[in-house]
């Protein structure tokens, strides 16, 4: 009993000081294996959490408690986040009693150090033998690599080539040429001390380094682009995100995560893939390299990566609303119709004297975006078809429309 109210000495003292420098913060306390909860935060906590509250004794006082193991915070957190909670987790710290024996302790380890070197000192005294004396150019070499661990040891710390957005260091930026392909030249970089991976370097851009006409940041900003981008905020990736669907219908992406297929029989094998839940709907697709940088460099919260990657399946009208057609082109010039001959849907534009596009078969689910939940329009589903080719034949030059006589027989 005596050790129980020691675990909990004074915690009432520490809630209250908490309370009054956060007092619109709903406080978490850990104590041994669990988070607990006091007095009206308890109640607001059991309200949200669905967890009982109970009396508890501390410091002589009977209080309203909540408490749940230490391991289901991951589970709780987000809940309490989602509810408009803003939350403070107090962590359990040594008590000064210990922290005073330790130090009590390091002062006699310290004390009996000199009688301890002494002790090794003659144990470990060599035999006393007869040596040659080495020739003058090794002591030479000697005498320099004593110099140069000299001179590492007085080194100063490398000054950053620069500082990111979010406050990371990049040093020893460079490129190097490839050992066993030297046609092959690489650049890479360190963040932080962390070595990155190194990245295939454009033959037009060595070019421009080896003539400093190309610095490192802007190798940093071809090569590494996500590493300086702005990283979301952590509770992005503790709750779930939500996206607007169709008729701005909130959809929740209730899981999202990075898998490599292992299905040999698929032809994505070996490919990495998103998998997501979102609104009930299961779902995956091959991730792209610069996504997956992205997701793993925490600069595109889940929910953004949702509508990139599972928009057309979801009929996002954020997918949608990324496609336009080139200036000068009407919507009147867009056919989509269709084709008898094999009767899909496809989609073609009238340039007028550009001429007139293919015809291309556009999907299920861009059909039903654009028929049903009515999340695309005619104009973007032509742009994210024929964009291309309508760019192209606008650049190129015009067709001739004369029409060839004929003799009338």
């Amino acid at each position: 009993m005596k050790r129980k109210s020691e675990n909990t000495d004074g915690i009432l003292g520490q809630f209250a000081k908490m309370k009054e420098r956060h007092p619109d913060a709903l406080l978490l306390f850990r104590i041994g294996d669990t988070y607990q909860s006091f007095k009206q935060d308890a109640v607001k906590a059991s309200t949200i959490l669905d967890i009982e509250t109970r009396d508890k004794k501390l410091d002589g006082k009977e209080v309203r408690s909540v408490e749940f193991p230490h391991h289901a915070l991951d589970t709780y957190l987000p809940k309490l986040v989602r509810a408009g909670m803003r939350v403070a987790i107090c962590e359990q710290l040594e008590k000064p009693q210990k922290i005073e024996k330790e130090k009590s302790q390091s002062n006699t380890n310290e004390a009996d150090m000199p009688r301890k070197k002494k002790e090794q000192a003659t144990q470990e005294e060599p035999v006393k033998s007869v040596k040659a004396d080495k020739p003058a150019e090794e002591r030479k070499t000697e005498v320099k690599t004593g110099e140069s661990q000299e001179a590492k040891a007085e080194r100063k710390p490398r000054e950053p080539q620069m500082v990111t957005v979010n406050g990371d260091k990049v040093t020893h930026g460079h490129a190097y040429q490839s050992k066993t392909n030297p046609e092959d030249w690489y650049f890479t970089a360190k963040i932080n001390g962390e070595q990155l991976k190194p990245q295939k370097m454009d033959p037009a851009d060595l070019a421009a380094y080896q003539k400093k006409e190309m610095t490192v940041p802007q190798l940093m900003e071809r090569y590494y682009p996500t590493k300086l981008m702005q990283r979301a905020p952590d509770v992005a990736f503790q709750v779930a995100n939500v996206v607007p669907g169709p008729d701005q219908r909130p959809l929740s992406v209730d899981k999202f995560n990075v898998y490599k297929e292992k299905d040999e029989q698929r032809p994505d094998f070996g490919r990495y893939k998103f998998y997501a839940e979102v609104d009930g709907q299961k779902m995956s697709t091959v991730a792209s390299r610069q996504d997956l940088n992205a997701y793993f460099d925490r600069v595109q919260t889940p929910g953004q990566l949702v509508e990139k990657n599972f928009g057309e399946r979801l009929h996002l009208p954020s997918h949608y609303q990324q496609f336009r057609l080139p200036e000068g082109v009407e919507a009147s010039a867009v056919r989509i119709a269709k084709d008898r001959s094999d009767n899909k849907w496809k989609v073609s534009a009238d340039l007028g004297e550009h001429g007139r596009t293919d015809k291309k078969e556009i999907s299920f689910d861009d059909g039903f975006a654009l028929f049903k939940t009515k999340t695309a329009t005619r104009e973007q589903i032509a742009a994210k078809y024929l964009g291309e080719d309508i760019r192209t034949m606008l650049n190129g030059p015009a067709m001739n429309m004369e029409r060839s006589q004929s003799m009338k027989m």
